[in-house]
Parts: structure tokens; sequence; C-alpha cells
């Protein structure tokens, strides 16, 4: 039987669908109708894999729907959709289309189905998310605090940061509550907790945007963290190798905790100052630092034994 692949482009109203090889198009609406007759059409074709693009939260109830038809779905990243269209040459930008390369996209890449997280995850994702957003709250309003000339702005900038770091108090309580009263989770965090340098920022960062560490390997973890480099070379010309991509908050959490690591952590700190002695520019020792911490921890996880010191 030939594989068949279904992206689908999500609106707030409406869901375009393709189907690839055969070119099959259609559309309904995003609601529970709709989403029925996607399910039972996406059924009767029996489809490799279908793709969603995310949209900041429109395709959550599509996944949902496709998934809990027990389908292979993918949720694909938009920029990948965008520099695969600019590839393939689709410079017109319209819904139909948008779906059209989705379709493409998947037949030529492949990606692989993942299950959706369950709510308890999808839970903790977003008060994780949502400690981030108000901590970058808070220092960007400290920056206005110390810049703030007015005697009654500086007071009202006071008040905002006194409810920002209630509101600060009041999530990390939640995600409390929610790491210590699962099982699994909290086994998990005394894991990577057993790490020097490891807190609970970077520990519960990663219970809840890398489920996947301790079951990749490590070269797949540090590419899913964005900490893998990539070559850039042409002939006889040879860039500098870079990092990028993957997951923005699994990589600056982790940078963060190599920070300390490089002065804290004696097996880190040594291989960081091995590196250095040696040529190497601070900042590439750095996230040499944060490539193999994520290493290890994916290592504690996979084994699930604590750090133990040489």
């Amino acid at each position: 039987m030939e594989p068949i692949f279904v992206g689908i482009d999500v609106s707030k109203d409406r869901l375009d669908v393709h189907v690839r090889p055969g070119g099959e198009a259609f559309v309904v609406t995003r609601d529970g109708k709709g989403l029925e007759e996607l399910v039972g059409r996406l059924q009767e074709l029996g489809p490799t894999l279908v793709a969603v693009e995310a949209t900041g939260g429109f395709e959550t109830i599509v996944a949902a729907a496709v998934a809990g038809a027990a389908l292979p779905l993918a949720v694909v990243n938009p920029a990948q959709i965008r520099h695969f269209a600019q590839a393939v040459g689709k410079r017109a930008k319209t819904d139909p289309i948008d779906a059209g390369v989705i379709a493409h996209f998947v037949e030529a890449v492949r990606p692989v189905p993942r299950a959706l997280p369950d709510e308890a995850s999808r839970l903790l994702a977003e008060l994780v998310g949502r400690r981030r957003q108000i901590i970058e709250m808070m220092v960007a309003e400290r920056q206005r605090e110390k810049r703030a000339a007015n005697v009654r702005v500086r007071k009202s900038l006071a008040r905002h940061i006194a409810m920002l770091e209630r509101e600060l108090a009041a999530i990390d309580q939640d995600i409390n509550t929610l790491v210590r009263g699962s099982p699994v989770w909290r086994v998990k965090e005394d894991l990577l907790a057993s790490v020097p340098s490891i807190g609970k920022t970077l520990a519960r960062t990663l219970l809840a945007e890398l489920p996947e560490l301790g079951s990749l390997d490590r070269r797949n973890i540090a590419s899913l963290a964005g900490l893998a480099p990539y070559a850039r070379q042409s002939g006889r010309w040879r860039g500098r190798s870079m990092i990028g991509g993957g997951r923005a908050a699994v990589r600056s959490a982790t940078f963060m905790a190599a920070l300390v690591a490089s002065r804290c952590n004696p097996p880190l700190k040594d291989f960081y100052q091995r590196l250095v002695s040696v040529g190497k520019p601070k900042m590439v020792a750095l996230i040499a630092v944060a490539r193999k911490l994520l290493t290890i921890l994916n290592a504690i996880l996979r084994d699930n034994r604590p750090w133990q010191s040489a």
C-alpha cells in the first residue's frame, strides 16, 4: 500500500487538509462537528502520518482529536515549514497552499510521530512557561524602576514588582505541589538535583520541556536542546561551528547551570579550564560544558542512578 501523508493547516475557524500523494484537499470547521468529520475521513484514508503546524494553541484540540483516534501524529515547527516552502518555490501563502506544503514536508522529511503529553505534563509545561514570563516582566520592571525619575512612577513600578513577586511565589508553590506530588517526577527531580550546580529551576525546566531526557542518546538530546554544534563549510572554506535551533528555554537554562558548574562542579570545572588552556574561547568552552552537563543528566535519568563524583 502506498504511504499516505496528510497536512493540516489550522486557523481560528477552519482546518484546511491536503493529502499526498493523491492531491485530495478538503476543508472542515474547527469545532466539534468539523473535528468529527476530519477524524472520520482520516480513518478511511489510513494515513502513514498526519501533521499539524504548531500555531500558538489553535492546533491543540486538532492534535488531541487526531491522536485520540490512534492516528500517527506529528506537530511540526512553523519555521521548518516556512523554510521548506521557500526551498520548493512556494512563495504564495494561503491556507490551502500551506496545508499542501505541510503534507509535502512530512512526505519528504518523515518526522517521527510522538505521543501527546498527558494533562499533568501540559500543566507543568504551562506553569514553567508562565514562571519564565513573570521573571522576564520582573527584570523589565526593575530596569524601569532604576531609570524612573518621577516618584509616582517609581511607586507604581514598586507596586507592580511586589505583585509579580507574590505571583511568582504562588506559581512556585503550584509547580512544587505538582512535581513533589508525582512519584515519577519526584524521583527524577531528586536524581537531577544530585548533580552539583543543578537547582530546582533547571530540573523542573527539563522535566517540563525536555521529557525525552533519559530516553535518547547524547547526540539527539543535545540536538533537541539546541546544544549540538553544526558545521559550516563549502569547498575550501571552513567557518566556525555554531549551535542553534532546538528548545530555547532548555538551552538557556542549561547554559546558566553550566556557568555555575564551570566554577563549582570540580569535574566540569576541570573540563572547562582544560578547554580554555588549549586556546578555546571562553564562550565555546561554556557551551561545551553545557552540552556535557546535559549528557550527564541524560545518563543519570537513563540509568536511574544519582551523581557520583570521581
